[in-house]
């Protein structure tokens, strides 16, 4: 098992990832990216927004706003269901999320479970614990001049709500056939009580969300369609290796208030088996929640039929950074090449921040510098994401590609000066071998 401690210093040596205002001494739950987390994080959402929006006819894509009317979340239920367990040590002060003091506690922890197990505090190692209570998950924040109840707003916990009160918008103007998807990308927001390892929760986060609108009597269909994209997208199309990736049926006492069935897809991270993604069918809870607070009708005309529905709902619902650090976790691998120890990053290369590293064999012969810029220039202009790299010798030049997760290095030598041929280097096998400029 890859051990967590090791890609978190891989990310913040190589940079990919950084604490949150680091500078300023940190902040709990929240993480920067630096230039080549943002291309890895980039690539994977551009590969999601393909797969499910651009190549499909049937999926379209919208973008609503991160601060909504408060009425969305109190229909959705959020206002009054979306909390977590919150239980504060008597000794020390220091609060927790009670369901996570220890793995035998179920998610409906209560205080006097705590106390049977005799549960000590993480921080003072004592047992004197208030009550268990129930602490909202949303971040408040005020619109406009004045802070008071009128002004109150939220920054949204979900992408998903924004989806579902545009529904409307888009079947009065582009009146899609059914069944038909709506997608999103963006930033959400949850007041962790206690955010933890690594990107994985945190309080700040990007989601890829899809609510796919069906018949009422064709959801198990779909669902099981949608579920087996999910893997050809994750397998397939990200590169998470099959072995590593587990469906859970979640039980009816664990999902969510608005689901009748969801599955999610856990994978196999260096904290354990965790929950990478889930796809839940949702009713028409949303719709027909949104409909009695707004008293707008949501029901869908059937062009064919002339029957008139509220549509039911399946959602497959992605975190981008659980995603990225499931690639993170299955690319990072370590070897031993001549004795020494090497540590690598086998990322696929349509998701590597560069394909190609381009070096001179020595950079104080302007020749060879001048030789190799002009290789550059040339993969630059075709691949974009290719760096340069003459720092330290070339076994020091390899050792940093290789931890990035470069898939190539080509030298320019002096050879390439009397043929034209260059050295590739192969990132997983060290090999290298001579290639025509014009075959690279």
């Amino acid at each position: 098992m890859t051990n967590l401690d090791n890609i978190v210093s891989l990310c913040k040596r190589r940079g990919f990832i950084f604490n949150g205002s680091e500078v300023y001494g940190g902040m709990a739950g929240t993480w920067d990216f630096g230039p080549l987390g943002v291309s890895l994080k980039r690539k994977i959402m551009q590969e999601w927004w393909h797969y499910w929006v651009e190549k499909r006819p049937d999926i379209y894509g919208v973008d609503a706003a991160i601060i909504m009317n408060p009425k969305t979340w109190e229909a959705s239920g959020h206002t009054a269901t979306f909390s977590d367990p919150l239980i504060e040590c008597k000794e020390c002060h220091q609060r927790f999320r009670a369901d996570h003091l220890d793995e035998s506690l179920s998610e409906k922890v209560t205080t006097e479970e705590i106390t049977e197990a005799d549960i000590k505090c993480p921080n003072c190692g004592k047992s004197n614990w208030g009550d268990v209570k129930q602490f909202n998950m949303m971040f408040a924040t005020h619109v406009g001049a004045t802070t008071d109840d009128k002004s109150l707003a939220y920054l949204r916990p979900e992408t998903a709500q924004g989806i579902f009160t545009n529904y409307k918008n888009v079947i009065d103007s582009i009146y899609p056939d059914l069944p038909f998807g709506l997608a999103q990308q963006g930033k959400a927001f949850r007041n962790e009580i206690s955010p933890r390892d690594f990107i994985f929760r945190t309080r700040e986060f990007e989601q890829m969300e899809i609510e796919y609108f069906v018949t009422p009597d064709t959801w198990k269909k779909h669902f099981k369609e949608l579920l087996k994209d999910c893997h050809d997208f994750l397998e397939n199309v990200i590169g998470l290796p099959r072995e590593m990736i587990h469906d859970e049926e979640v039980a009816p006492e664990d999902r969510a208030h608005y689901s009748d069935r969801t599955i999610d897809i856990e994978f196999d991270y260096p904290i354990g088996r965790e929950e990478l993604m889930g796809i839940a069918y949702r009713t028409d809870f949303d719709l027909q929640n949104i409909q009695r607070a707004s008293s707008k009708n949501m029901e869908y005309r059937d062009k064919n039929t002339g029957q008139s529905f509220i549509p039911h709902v399946i959602e497959p619902s992605f975190g981008v950074e659980r995603l990225m650090m499931a690639v993170l976790t299955a690319a990072y691998t370590e070897d031993e090449i001549d004795g020494n120890k090497r540590v690598l990053l086998k990322l696929p290369e349509h998701l590597a921040p560069y394909r190609f590293c381009v070096s001179p064999l020595l950079k104080n012969k302007p020749e060879l510098v001048e030789k190799a810029k002009e290789v550059y220039d040339i993969l630059k202009a075709k691949y974009h994401n290719v760096t340069w790299d003459d720092s330290g010798n070339i076994g020091k030049r390899y050792r940093k590609q290789d931890e990035i997760g470069t898939p190539k290095c080509v030298v320019i030598d002096f050879d390439t000066l009397n043929n034209n041929t260059v050295t590739v280097r192969d990132r997983d096998t060290t090999e290298q071998e001579r290639i025509e400029i014009t075959e690279l």
